[in-house]
């Protein structure tokens, strides 16, 4: 008896999509960009972030990569920082948390019933974003190519709408046509570059992309992912549960982000359920 064929292949079929409008113009912005104010890449591991880290590549291939790690990472995460390193001979570098996500969340209390008043509240973002792109400003420059996506949140969103009417405003010189059929093309000129108040900016190349246009890139130029996103899909979590940046920051619980811990990887989630107790509420 012949044995069936595998059935659809889905990775060929994302390589075959149409690619993102604004996706030709991406290079002269990249370059643009570097020239004006230097700078880095960030590189979380996640599929975004790949996708940013190509398009630079092509236009800068000795770029700084920045990988600030959280101490909280998948384990397959940090071979695959290895693995993609030497893939694509990158110019790595670490940017390690002064606090690990652990350490944070078991030292606020609000992870052990038997706690006392919570010792301390920190910010987990400035701990693990804005510290450490601090010092890879210092290093390299105040600009920053990363993966954001205005799809990721609403408070993404509203931040690249709100940087989108500032550049529209600062640098459009006039010659932006201000109808509805033009918005593509202010989109595409002015779009996803955020200007902070210290002095650095970022820009985004996949800011206003869809996930499937995301998966669509990095089929088309078979790009390695993360194996982290296999393992999810596999235990079959949802799309919006498939993240791999740190392990746990207390969100999404709810969601379901704790049980695909415990089921992918069991004996990591009692360790972890050791230090965290009340982790064992959410699954």
């Amino acid at each position: 008896m012949t044995q069936p064929g595998p059935g659809l292949d889905v990775h060929a079929l994302r390589a075959l999509q149409r690619p993102h409008a604004a996706a030709a113009g991406l290079a002269e912005r990249i370059t643009a960009h570097l020239e004006a104010h230097d700078g880095y890449v960030a590189f979380s591991g996640g599929k975004d972030s790949l996708a940013v880290l190509h398009q630079v590549l092509a236009v800068e291939p000795n770029v700084p990569v920045a990988f600030f790690d959280s101490g909280f990472e998948f384990p397959e995460t940090y071979r695959y920082l290895e693995q993609i390193t030497d893939q694509l001979h990158l110019d790595l570098h670490w940017y390690p948390a002064r606090q690990t996500t652990l350490e944070v969340l078991a030292a606020s209390g609000a992870w052990d019933h038997d706690a006392p008043e919570p010792a301390q509240r920190t910010d987990l973002h400035q701990v693990l974003i804005t510290e450490p792109a601090s010092r890879a400003h210092r290093d390299h420059g105040p600009g920053e190519l990363w993966g954001v996506r205005a799809q990721e949140s609403r408070g993404r969103a509203a931040l690249y709408a709100n940087a989108l009417r500032t550049e529209l405003a600062q640098h459009c010189n006039g010659d932006c046509q201000p109808d509805a059929s033009h918005e593509a093309t202010r989109r595409a000129r002015h779009g996803g570059t955020v200007r902070r108040i210290d002095g650095t900016v970022a820009f985004g190349p996949v800011w206003d992309w869809r996930t499937p246009d995301v998966w669509a890139y990095l089929a088309r130029h078979q790009l390695p992912v993360n194996p982290v996103y296999a393992k999810l899909r596999a235990l079959g979590a949802p799309q919006h549960a498939q993240r791999v940046s740190h392990m746990l920051d207390g969100s999404q619980l709810e969601q379901g982000r704790a049980t695909w811990l415990r089921r992918g990887w069991p004996h990591l989630f009692e360790e972890l359920a050791a230090a965290l107790p009340r982790l064992r509420e959410f699954v």
